[in-house]
């Protein structure tokens, strides 16, 4: 039975007994404490929490998941893995343990031809909380028999979130893979023998506080028991389809078998290869899934998980022999045929998905070629040295300055018997590794309690949004926050956030941001700032309290900026604009991957391969103002996702849709998914100047631009600009570029010439200086102050070409400095002959550049140093003589 039809089976089945089959939900987690879904129950644990009512009592998924605690030890063993999927069977106060159980029984139990799972009841076995007689009882009610129930204890049969919120005992379902597979005596003798299938947690206290898995404190019985049910989606598959482990099943089999195809090898041939074969099987199904839904590489957050997965998967491709070879485009191909007969929508995405995992793959190349290269020589020398430690410096020179990731380093450091220093690592990087996480939780929720806006959402209802049409509304102040507390009222100076029952104010979403603007009522001013949704239904607005005292229950005149949401506005209508523009030209890979629309200006992210080029951008900047010339008009209207999509509406990924969706069209030539505000004809846009592109990240472009008046007064200026250089220059307009060219070019030849001649003036003085060595016992010295301005490739210049006029039996040491700009450099040179005598640039170099208060080092032969006094340069000139005096006495 194929994966696809296992999960067609199972929602099937609860469908019909009452549930609301609820879609994946994006592996972008909403959990601000997440950076990935990493469990079936995520997207419900609202509901569980008691911070936002259900819409529906019983609910039934299947949820894309990823985990990335253990993902070094993803392909070790058959059964890590780090992307998988989940079904599960919900209920939010409605059945319990009565209902769960016989579900269960019912579905692994009923014939396949039936529409069941068709398990041997004699093969499956049960395991219950320690005390929990109910669910025992109901067990051997629906037919298993008391030897093949077992009880457990608090670590196995336990559950809860790790945090204080709802808990109870779980009761999981196992099946009998045979003797072959281990020893008799259920579950808790062998659990590779006895495989788990099924987890019903029956949530029905609640926690007060957690400590461990183990050791919590319970606060007394929830309000309504709730059911969480857990199904591996490819461990089923493997009991079904009769392999050994998750990684012979049809979705991930199809992989491997690409992969070894690819790279020439056979799974199965020897431990090595399966391992790197399961890191890419593994890595190439969580990395497309993010993806799809629009995670893009980063060095960040969830950027930065996606990012090493990519990365391990071409390594591990690279140890089975890929070498330079790209595979990433037929195994993601590979993977997307594999995946999408139970995700439809990645064929739809192929091609943008492709252009973000192949940008991957060309960055990354490079970066092995070069710092493999440098790897191998720090291990080299770290066994040469007889160490076992790669030092945090080098691991640091690795990721600074050849991109290679820490991670990478550790896992090749470990194959060559090596460890690394990772806590100095971690402390050169501190800086370049600290997270904005909490920066942008603040912006968006703010610093209070989820459960705060959900009380005020329950009580209040969804708030109306009525900005679409109008810009101003009355309404009813039903909450107000300060400091994450909900207050009865905030008085004049308080920075707070207000909720009203209906409002004109558009919260930042989709790109666009939010609107500003002034909430008058009787007794108060409430200067508008922000606006944001923190759940879904809430409109917060964000302020201060110019004067006045505002109360809960007061009636209120909200007020937007009407000027600042127009020119929004026609940013944002230019946005979609320019992405048809950008897929006309580009074709449709030049997926959309990002926006900001700002009053007058806006920008547009867009998968690339490649930059694109100047030509590219006029004719899409030409094709858009032909457009919008026409005044063509702007519709806006709301339809179901299904014919959204079958009219060609694009959406913008990361974004969540419901079933019913806004549709913005203007005219025929754009038409896509989108909540935000817009003008009423194309024709109000005035004017769109592009002024550029640039790379945001592996096969992500940047384009920002200009719309409206903002545009006209930026080519205004140009114009006044060029015809300035025009009367300067004595040239056409037409004529400026060859004039500026030639310009440069003549200006480049003159600074080279003066390069060479100021060089040559430089050395001009080696045979003076020579000549004028002073004799410090036996050691010929030479201590110069070169002109100020002069540079350190000079400096260094002159010091050799100094020590190169004394004969090779005199020994000899040249010292020269200067300032080439503001900061003082001092360069020393030793021949062989004082080489032997015990005087040695490096150390000498030390000694001059402490006494400008800085420090360098370098060869025995010469070597360079620095400091910030300028002044103390004479001084550091006294201190290496004294030092070549003392080396000789």
């Amino acid at each position: 039975m194929e994966s696809a039809e296992i999960a067609r089976r199972f929602l099937r089945f609860f469908e019909e007994n009452g549930h609301t089959v609820v879609p994946s939900a994006s592996l972008v987690a909403e959990d601000p404490t997440l950076l990935l879904v990493n469990a079936g129950m995520v997207p419900f644990k609202p509901y569980f929490l008691g911070q936002q009512k259900p819409p529906f009592r019983r609910a039934t998924s299947l949820q894309k998941c990823v985990r990335t605690l253990d993902i070094d030890e993803v392909g070790k063993t058959p059964r890590h893995a780090s992307f998988f999927q989940m079904l599960g069977n919900f209920s939010f106060g409605d059945y319990f343990k009565e209902g769960a159980i016989p579900f269960a029984w019912e579905l692994l139990t009923r014939p396949v031809s039936e529409g069941g799972f068709g398990f041997p009841e004699d093969r499956l076995w049960v395991t219950v909380y320690l005390d929990d007689d109910e669910a025992q009882e109901i067990w051997r009610k629906v037919g298993v028999p008391a030897e093949r129930i077992q009880r457990r204890g608090l670590a196995d049969n336990y559950w809860h979130m790790g945090v204080p919120g709802p808990g109870g005992p779980c009761s999981e379902i196992y099946y009998d893979r045979g003797p072959q597979y281990g020893r008799e005596g259920g579950p808790i003798a062998d659990e590779n023998r006895y495989l788990e299938v099924w987890n019903l947690v029956f949530m029905q206290e609640q926690l007060s506080a957690v400590r461990s898995k183990t050791d919590f404190d319970v606060a007394g019985p929830l309000p309504a028991k709730n059911i969480d049910t857990g199904m591996g989606l490819e461990r089923m598959a493997a009991i079904l389809q009769g392999v050994d482990n998750i990684y012979e099943i049809d979705t991930t089999s199809k992989i491997i078998k690409r992969a070894a195809e690819l790279t020439e090898t056979r799974y199965g041939r020897d431990e090595r290869s399966d391992i790197c074969l399961r890191v890419v099987a593994d890595h190439m199904r969580a990395g497309v899934m993010l993806v799809g839904d629009g995670v893009l590489p980063s060095n960040e957050g969830r950027g930065y998980v996606l990012r090493r997965m990519l990365r391990r998967t071409i390594r591990n491709l690279r140890l089975l022999g890929a070498g330079e070879e790209r595979y990433m485009r037929e195994l993601t191909a590979t993977t997307i045929e594999a995946m999408s007969g139970l995700y439809p929508e990645l064929k739809t995405e192929e091609a943008r998905i492709h252009t973000v995992i192949e940008a991957e793959e060309a960055s990354f190349l490079g970066t092995l070629r070069t710092g493999t290269a440098i790897f191998d020589a720090a291990v080299a020398e770290t066994k040469r040295k007889g160490g076992t430690v790669l030092s945090g410096e080098q691991a640091f020179q690795l990721h600074d300055t050849y991109g290679f990731p820490i991670d990478l380093t550790l896992e090749m450091a470990a194959e060559q018997g090596l460890k690394v220093d990772e806590e100095g690592f971690r402390r050169l990087m501190q800086e370049q590794r600290e997270r904005a996480k909490a920066d942008a939780k603040a912006k968006k929720t703010g610093h209070a309690d989820i459960s705060v806006f959900s009380g005020i959402l329950e009580k209040a209802g969804k708030i109306d949004f009525v900005g679409y049409d109008r810009t101003t509304a009355e309404a009813t102040v039903v909450g107000l926050i300060v400091n994450g507390v909900s207050v009865p009222a905030a008085g004049e100076g308080t920075s707070l956030e207000i909720v009203l029952d209906r409002t004109p104010f558009y919260a930042e979403g989709g790109g666009q941001l939010a609107d500003q603007g002034v909430i008058r009522t009787s007794g108060a001013e409430i200067e508008v700032l922000d606006v944001q949704s923190p759940i879904d239904g809430l409109i917060v607005h964000r302020g201060k309290v110019r004067s006045g005292e505002v109360l809960v229950g007061d009636q209120a005149h909200a007020e937007i900026d009407v000027e600042r949401r127009r020119a929004i506005s026609r940013s944002h209508t230019a946005t979609h604009m320019v992405h048809r523009g950008f897929r006309n030209a580009l074709g449709e890979s030049a997926a959309q991957a990002g926006s900001e629309n700002s009053p007058g200006r806006f920008r547009f992210d867009f998968t690339s391969a490649g930059a694109v080029p100047p030509s590219v951008l006029r004719d899409v900047e030409d094709e858009v103002n032909a457009v919008l010339i026409n005044d063509l008009p702007v519709r806006a209207f709301y339809t179901s996702q299904a014919e959204a999509r079958a009219m060609g509406a694009l959406a913008l990924f990361g974004e969540k849709y419901g079933d019913e969706v806004r549709v913005v069209e203007v005219g025929d030539y754009s038409r896509e998914l989108c909540g935000g505000t817009h003008v009423a004809t194309s024709g109000q846009l005035g004017l769109i100047k592009i002024l550029g592109e640039s790379s945001v990240g592996a096969g992500v472009r940047r384009v920002e631009a200009l719309v409206g008046l903002d545009a006209f007064r930026f080519l205004a200026k140009e114009s006044v600009l060029v015809s300035q250089l025009s009367e300067q220059l004595k040239a056409r307009r037409e004529e400026l570029p060859e004039r500026i060219e030639g310009i440069v070019s003549r200006l480049r030849a003159a600074e080279k010439e003066l390069e060479r001649l100021r060089s040559a003036q430089v050395l001009a003085v080696a045979g003076e200086l020579a000549a004028g060595a002073r004799d410090v016992h036996g050691v010929s010295l030479v201590t110069h102050r070169a002109p100020d301005g002069t540079t350190a490739d000079d400096l260094r210049k002159l010091a050799l070409d100094v020590r190169g006029r004394f004969p090779a039996d005199r020994a000899a040491v040249v010292v020269v400095a200067g300032v080439p700009a503001n900061r003082p450099v001092v360069v020393v040179a030793a021949n062989e002959a004082a080489r032997e005598r015990g005087v040695k640039a490096g150390q000498l170099v030390g000694v001059a550049a402490k006494a400008l208060g800085g420090g360098g080092g370098g060869r025995d032969d010469v070597a360079q140093g620095g400091g910030s006094r300028p002044e103390a340069i004479e001084d550091a000139l006294r201190a290496v003589e004294a030092a070549v005096a003392s080396a000789q006495s």
